[in-house]
């Protein structure tokens, strides 16, 4: 089949470096030759001004800032030609507890080994979470924490009944909270932990990239800890074990001097790649995922757009893939016929492909659906088949949902099901591989993220499109776009749990619309006292001026409030920063006269600076 460009060429005219061409500062007032190519400039199309300092960044005065894009006489495959940098914070190392701190077992003292006291003080310091109650958390904590214990510690410790970590709790949850500071105490130690914080940026979180100093992110490697999860997560208790630099590949620039790694320990490895953004990586154990440390994503804004605009070349192309599995329900190659019935989920219901291996927490895609996850019901007289389906999907979320599909669809799923016991896979004829090569095959590029950054970009301005009332507040209308992202991470099925600072987030505004109330209450009973004459008409003029003030701002909180509950069990970040393209946003901000700074936080005006700098108000995706 043929294939088509990824790459458009307004993205080739805005990203592509010139050969030859030489940079220089940019003198104050002037516009670069690159800013008045690509049109106004980021301080001119920023939607609303950002006055504080905290907005603008922290930049100092006379500070070089170097602006994306920047690639300059860089071979195609390069991200840089010279990059330093001093590899990752470490977890502080472990300090044990006073000698009086004991763990016991059968009730007898018992003085642990160095990592067995660290283990046992990660379920200590959590006996009053619910988790730690649960028989699985118990389950895998214990085998885990086995693992590293001593012979002579696996020979007595055998039963985790007989455990007792009373004694941990005390100490790190009862005497370390009890520590009472006097003011200039807290003081101090808020300016000795920004100190502290500050240090550890200043040394491992920026580096050099050709000479020019820019920002990392996730530098700061994660302590050590039990893995919680969510809801019944069949790895929760499981214990995050700490990264040493045994684990770390370290990726820096030839010429460049190595960061030494801490006193006594070497580096799994050192590499010299600069065509990727990484400058470090490894590997964590719970899921045997590889993290990175990474150039500050707004370096990376070309890739960005450029993965956007595989999404919008979709757009072009989608109604004759669509034709092509429709016709392929019908095919006479069963093999044929599953493909168009799993790429009708990934279109459709943003199914992601799914993996080959066996996962151990059973969450599946499209590609491991099995019989047991799908059931079928036709509703007779009214012309309609629904499929329910019942599975867990990404980070163990339970994917429960009823969806009306065509009759061809319908029909072949039962085919799919006929004389399959529960366990065995829906798409028997079907894997990852041979499903991600056909969609290759029908657009270059093309991925079932690509379908679902397609479809979630589309909802998203879809949505938006809807909120074009003038007479909508700028409140009803961030609501709005809340609303809409919503209902794209419904689509993605990206969902979220209560976290503790949603729910302190909630209790502070609702602690604020009380006092609203209050406030409200008490200038209508001195309103209703002015009737009987007991204060002056002015005076009452003005106290009914504040009941109106103070009503719209209740209005506007109750929006707020009713937003957050709304969206609360979804986790549109997943959507926001993955899936949707930002243009869309910041076209709709400039538009409806919403300032970026309702929208985005700081972070991700960062992330997304290029988009916001070039972005016209009647951008379409």
């Amino acid at each position: 089949m043929l294939k088509i460009s990824i790459l458009s060429d307004d993205c080739k005219r805005k990203y592509s470096s010139r050969k030859g061409e030489r940079s220089r500062p940019v003198r104050k007032g002037e516009r670069s030759k690159k800013e008045k190519e690509v049109g106004p400039s980021e301080k001119e199309k920023e939607v609303g001004p950002s006055k504080s300092r905290k907005e603008r960044g922290s930049v100092k005065k006379g500070a070089e800032v170097w602006r994306w894009p920047v690639q300059q006489n860089v071979e195609a495959a390069a991200i840089w030609k010279t990059c330093s940098h001093n590899g990752p914070a470490f977890a502080p190392p472990y300090e044990r507890v006073p000698n009086e701190v004991k763990f016991k077992y059968s009730g007898k003292p018992m003085r642990l080994s160095d990592e067995a006291e660290e283990m046992a003080g990660f379920y200590g310091r959590m006996l009053d979470n619910e988790y730690t109650s649960q028989p699985l958390f118990q389950e895998n904590f214990f085998n885990d924490w086995r693992a590293v214990m001593t012979d002579k510690e696996k020979r007595v410790i055998k039963d985790f009944k007989k455990c007792n970590f009373q004694e941990f709790d005390i100490y790190y949850n009862v005497k370390v909270g009890q520590r009472v500071l006097s003011t200039e105490e807290k003081l101090q130690e808020k300016l000795r932990l920004k100190r502290q914080k500050a240090d550890l940026i200043e040394k491992y979180g920026y580096c050099m990239i050709d000479g020019h100093k820019q920002k990392i992110s996730n530098f700061e490697l994660e302590p050590p800890g039990l893995f919680v999860g969510l809801r019944d997560h069949p790895k929760m208790g499981k214990i995050m074990k700490r990264i040493e630099a045994e684990d770390v590949v370290i990726n820096i620039g030839k010429e460049t001097k190595v960061p030494p790694p801490p006193l006594g320990h070497m580096w799994k490895e050192v590499r010299h790649d600069n065509t990727v953004s990484w400058l470090a990586k490894w590997t964590e154990n719970i899921f045997s995922s590889t993290k990175y440390m990474k150039i500050n994503p707004s370096y990376k804004g070309e890739e960005d757009c450029q993965k956007f605009e595989i999404a919008r070349k979709l757009k072009a192309h989608v109604g004759r893939i669509r034709d092509q599995y429709t016709q392929d329900f019908k095919s006479d190659d069963m093999q044929v016929r599953q493909r168009a019935v799993a790429l009708y989920f990934i279109d459709k219901l943003a199914f992601s492909v799914g993996n080959e291996d066996e996962d151990t927490a059973d969450t599946v895609g499209c590609c491991s659906l099995r019989v047991e996850h799908i059931s079928l019901e036709e509703v007779k007289g009214r012309k309609k088949w629904v499929v329910t389906f019942n599975f867990l999907g990404k980070d163990s979320f339970g994917y429960e949902n009823s969806v009306a599909v065509v009759k061809e669809v319908f029909n072949n799923l039962r085919e799919f099901m006929a004389e399959k016991e529960p366990g065995i896979h829906l798409f028997d004829k079907l894997n990852t591989s041979f499903l991600n090569k056909y969609l290759d095959d029908l657009m270059e590029g093309l991925t079932a993220k690509v379908f679902r950054t397609f479809n979630a970009s589309q909802t998203l301005e879809d949505q938006l499109t809807r909120l074009t009332e003038d007479y909508m507040t700028v409140p009803e209308k961030v609501w709005g776009y809340y609303y809409a992202k919503e209902n794209v991470a419904r689509l993605c099925k990206h969902q979220g749990t209560f976290s503790e600072s949603f729910n302190k987030s909630m209790d502070t505004l609702e602690t604020k619309m009380n006092g609203l109330k209050l406030q409200i209450s008490a200038l209508e009973k001195e309103v209703e006292a002015a009737k009987k004459g007991r204060i002056k008409v002015p005076e009452q003029r003005k106290k009914q001026q504040q009941i109106a003030q103070l009503q719209k701002q209740k209005k506007e909180l109750k929006i707020q409030i009713d937003a957050k509950q709304e969206i609360k069990q979804n986790s549109e970040e997943t959507s926001e920063l993955n899936y949707l393209d930002p243009r869309i946003t910041v076209a709709w901000c400039k538009k409806m006269n919403v300032k970026i700074t309702e929208i985005y936080n700081i972070s991700q005006r960062d992330k997304f600076k290029w988009a916001i700098s070039m972005t016209p108000p009647d951008y379409r995706f």
